[in-house]
This record gives structure tokens, sequence and C-alpha cells, in this order.
């Protein structure tokens, strides 16, 4: 991977409509110039989020109260929850890469972080003609970790990945996230638990983040 140095924000749990207007805010400024590349690190309280490609019978039912938001950038269905590390990068590509070549580098920065918890995780090829593999799995089971759903305008890219820690599972069997109904969802807590091993705490996955993303300490 080439060298890449990203400045921080961290939060809490931030609504997500709240998280989108802040991020186009970001984007432009980057845009701009006024700001360096950044990794924003936050959560969100539940909510399903729709990339372009997403289909309508992917959707959740309606009765599980879980609000379902069309979104701007690339992938499909996948939800968003407490117990979840979300980082939205806005980055200026360089002039020889596109959004997808970076797609590539945050998996491989996924799966160092992965590795870091404890965790054996890959990226994967998409054969062709078949559902793209966008994503981190689990080496062990097989089973999908981290999602990335991206996008870039004027060469700055915006959205990110989610990677799952200790939060509830279920959401994801209320619809077909990434447009893929035999993936099976996982979190680090539940690979970690099967093998009768130690959960490290939220804050060992931030750091094992800023450490993959190459972040620039903070003052």
């Amino acid at each position: 991977m080439r060298e890449r140095r990203l400045s921080l924000l961290d939060d809490d749990l931030v609504e997500y409509e709240q998280a989108m207007a802040r991020m186009a805010e970001l984007v432009k400024r980057r845009q701009e110039d006024a700001i360096p590349d950044t990794l924003w690190l936050l959560s969100h309280h539940p909510v399903f989020t729709a990339g372009a490609r997403t289909l309508g019978q992917h959707l959740p039912a309606p009765e599980h109260g879980i609000p379902v938001i069309a979104t701007g950038r690339g992938g499909q269905l996948t939800y968003h929850g407490p117990g979840q590390l979300v980082g939205y990068l806005i980055v200026k590509l360089r002039r020889d890469e596109g959004v997808v070549d970076y797609v590539r580098e945050v998996e491989n920065r996924l799966v160092l972080a992965c590795d870091k918890l404890g965790v054996a995780a890959e990226r994967r090829e998409t054969p062709p003609g078949e559902q793209l593999l966008t994503g981190v799995w689990t080496r062990r089971t097989g089973r999908k970790i981290a999602s990335i759903g991206m996008r870039a305008s004027r060469g700055v890219t915006s959205h990110g990945f989610a990677i799952n820690h200790d939060g509830d599972l279920t959401p994801w069997d209320w619809a077909v996230a990434c447009g893929m109904p035999a993936t099976d969802t996982t979190s680090i807590a539940r690979e970690l638990i099967e093998e009768g091993r130690e959960v490290p705490g939220a804050a060992d996955l931030r750091l094992a983040i800023r450490d993959a993303f190459d972040v620039v300490p903070q003052p």
C-alpha cells in the first residue's frame, strides 16, 4: 500500500442524517484543500442505508421499525447500529487513482486492523460476472465482518466502511445486505467468543483502525 497519512475526527453516536450533512461539508472543504485527508470515526443509531444499486426486495420489512435511508454512495443495502464502528473517509485521490483503487486499499487496511485484534481476515476478488465481493471476510469462518461503500466527487471520496465490533447482529437477518442473501454477517466479538478468547474493547478497535490507516497523531 502507498503511504497516505490521515487526520482524525473522533465521535461516538451521531444521527445518520446529521452525519451526512457534516460529511458533505467536509468533502467540500477537502475539494478546496482547506482540510487534509480525513478519517472520521463514529457510530450510528440503528438505520439501514441503501446504495444506488439496492433492490426493493432486499429491504427490511417496515414492522422491524428501523428506518431505511437512500444514500448517494456505491454498494447496496447495509445496516448501522451501536456496537459497530463506522469510518468515513474524506480523501483526495491521486491522479493515477480511481475510487475502486482506493476501495481495494481500504479493504487491505481493514484486514490489518482485524489481524491486530486477533481475527484473521481477507479481502476477496470478484469472479467474472458475479456479485461484487467488496468488503472484508474472516478466514476461519468465511463470514463478512466489514462492509464498504464509497463514492468520489471532484476527486474526493466520501462514505467509507463499517466494521462490526460487539453489537446485535439480528438486524442483518431482516434484509439482504450487500446484495448477497447467503452472506453470514459476523463481528469481532462473535468470532473471538467462539474461540474462547477475550474480546478487545471499543477503544482497542479504534486504536487498531487508527494504526491501520496511518492516522496522524493528534497534538
